[in-house]
């Protein structure tokens, strides 16, 4: 789906995300003069993988006499980002399933929409008007839908 294939109609819903953070949309307004109501706001604390993992890297012994290679650590961080891409998409579903929008555009960080779009049910994935690989969580609702309105 190209990012440019959409239109934010009165409605329309729009989920902004990044791997800790989703912002779930209603455009309250129109195509020209869109307003942003938050219908939803998930959150999950997601440190650096530095901040959660306990130990170094385990190892291992290797073919060769008394050597051992070290293990690549855990991503702990990019395991949060999926776990939350996953609790974002059941929410999907969930609002999808009960009618509550008809069309929706994703807007994430491009890795979490990557995520996001794997776990989407088919049901949502038929809603999906447009997708935007950017990282707008920190930006004020009205910044979001001028960037958003400007496409």
């Amino acid at each position: 789906m190209q990012e440019m294939d959409f239109r934010l109609d009165a409605k329309v819903w729009v989920l902004v995300a990044d791997g800790e953070k989703a912002l779930f949309f209603e455009n309250k307004g129109t195509r020209k003069n869109p307003v942003f109501e938050v219908v939803r706001e998930l959150e999950q604390d997601n440190p650096p993988t530095r901040d959660q993992g306990t130990s170094a890297p385990g190892r291992m012994y290797d073919s060769g006499q008394n050597q051992k290679s070290a293990m690549e650590q855990t991503d702990w961080h990019r395991l949060a980002e999926e776990r939350f891409a996953k609790d974002a998409a059941a929410l999907l579903y969930k609002y999808a399933h009960n009618n509550r929008f008809k069309q929706i555009v994703l807007c994430a960080a491009p890795r979490v929409l990557g995520e996001l779009r794997k776990e989407l049910h088919s049901e949502v994935m038929d809603k999906v008007i447009g997708e935007v690989p950017k990282n707008l969580t920190n930006h004020p609702i009205d910044q979001i839908e001028r960037i958003l309105s400007a496409r």
